[in-house]
């Protein structure tokens, strides 16, 4: 007989130390897009559900394949609102309006969204392979041993280790000694239905799915956000990767050749911000730490090049500054990019292309690789290959230089 599985999510509206957490791009799709594509990725093809009190975070949902056949009620999209009764809630809700009782419930947390292919699927094995096991829980070796670990009195007084030992004074014993520890992810947690409809989103059996700590990320604060989007940068870091419901292309590394690279101008060297005096003059903002990266690359023989619609002046005063060459008050970059690298003899795999908006996406296949700042149009941000973690005229283009340059340097 075949169980029938349920993938559910939870994303509430709400979020205080990163607002709008749920539906905030990383690495181009928005963060729950992570979650959902465990579960539609997942060969035991569990039915996916997102449980929101949001509409905007339900139409994201949807839009990367996702069900919403419930909006959650307020009281149980509060801070302090625990998994238990959003999880029941759903239970009940497909019971009473579907007639739908699945086996399993497989929660996919958004704020934990890196998984290696495969994840589910194992969960669900180890949780079917033992008839005993009320859940599965993904863990990872735990960073601090609980053994050397002590509880304080308030009120003063002698320490407590917090772990009651068989061991002599576990706490002064050595790392290796002391029996390994683990710590509990977000990753994933496989259920019996019946088990959380009892009352427990775990049961007294709980069975261990092991996993590699470099997928551990847990989004919780704006600088787990920044640790994230380094991590994405990993080529060796395989990941279940978000899919629309026009997928975008298998995304590109850097190439292994650089010959040229090719820069926007508004909102990658400039934060898309103008100036505009009383005579009508323009000006923009620049970062200086991007003419550093440039120089950088320039030493290194790197060939760069400056293609913008911007008909604006300032566009040849920076490129002058900075030694660029450039082409500016261009209507079709698309066409004109081809032109470019024929007149320089530059093949496109060895070209990437770093713009931001719509007028750019025509360059982004004629290119090995094409990269887009942090704050880019979301379409730009769906479509490339790489997205950076500065903004545009906040550090973008240094950051590319870096790793442009980090690259060259490791197949030196």
């Amino acid at each position: 007989m075949k169980l029938e599985l349920l993938a559910l999510i939870p994303a509430r509206g709400g979020s205080k130390s990163i607002p709008r957490k749920n539906i905030k791009p990383l690495g181009g799709h928005p963060l729950i897009a992570y979650s959902i594509a465990a579960g539609l990725q997942a060969g035991c093809r569990p039915r996916v559900v997102v449980s929101t009190d949001d509409e905007e975070i339900a139409e994201t949902a949807r839009a990367y394949g996702a069900e919403t056949p419930f909006l959650r009620p307020p009281e149980l999209a509060q801070d302090h609102t625990t998994d238990l009764p959003v999880f029941q809630h759903a239970l009940h809700w497909l019971a009473e309006h579907e007639n739908y009782h699945p086996d399993i419930v497989i929660q996919l947390r958004p704020t934990s969204p890196f998984r290696p292919p495969g994840m589910v699927d194992e969960a669900v094995r180890i949780l079917t392979a033992h008839p005993q096991a009320t859940s599965v829980r993904g863990v990872v070796p735990s960073g601090q041993n609980p053994y050397k670990m002590w509880r304080v009195p308030a009120e003063g007084g002698p320490m407590q280790p917090l772990l009651d030992a068989d061991i002599p004074e576990a706490y002064n014993q050595p790392r290796q000694k002391l029996p390994p520890t683990y710590w509990q992810t977000g990753h994933i947690d496989a259920i019996r239905a019946q088990v959380i409809l009892d009352g427990s989103m775990s049961g007294a059996v709980i069975y261990p799915l092991h996993i590699d700590p470099r997928y551990t990320v847990d989004l919780d604060t704006p600088l787990d956000w920044e640790r994230a989007e380094w991590r994405l940068k990993d080529p060796e870091l395989r990941i279940v990767a978000p899919r629309t419901s026009h997928p975008a292309p298998h995304k590109r590394p850097l190439p292994e050749k650089i010959a040229l690279v090719i820069f926007d101008f508004d909102g990658v060297m400039t934060d898309n911000t103008a100036y505009v005096d009383q005579n009508g003059i323009e000006s923009v903002r620049v970062h200086r730490g991007d003419g550093m990266g440039i120089e950088m690359l320039q030493k290194a023989g790197i060939e760069m090049f400056v293609l913008s619609t911007e008909p604006n002046p300032v566009v040849a005063a920076r490129c002058r500054k900075l030694g660029l060459p450039y082409l500016h008050g261009v209507g079709k970059k698309g066409e004109a990019l081809p032109n470019i690298l024929a007149e320089r003899g530059v093949a496109p795999q060895n070209t990437v292309y770093v713009g931001n908006d719509v007028n750019d996406l025509p360059c982004f296949p004629l290119v090995g690789c094409a990269v887009v700042p942090a704050d880019a149009h979301p379409a730009a941000l769906a479509q490339a290959d790489i997205v950076l973690t500065r903004k545009g005229g906040h550090g973008a283009v240094r950051e590319l230089c870096d790793m442009v340059l980090g690259s060259v340097n490791r197949k030196a």
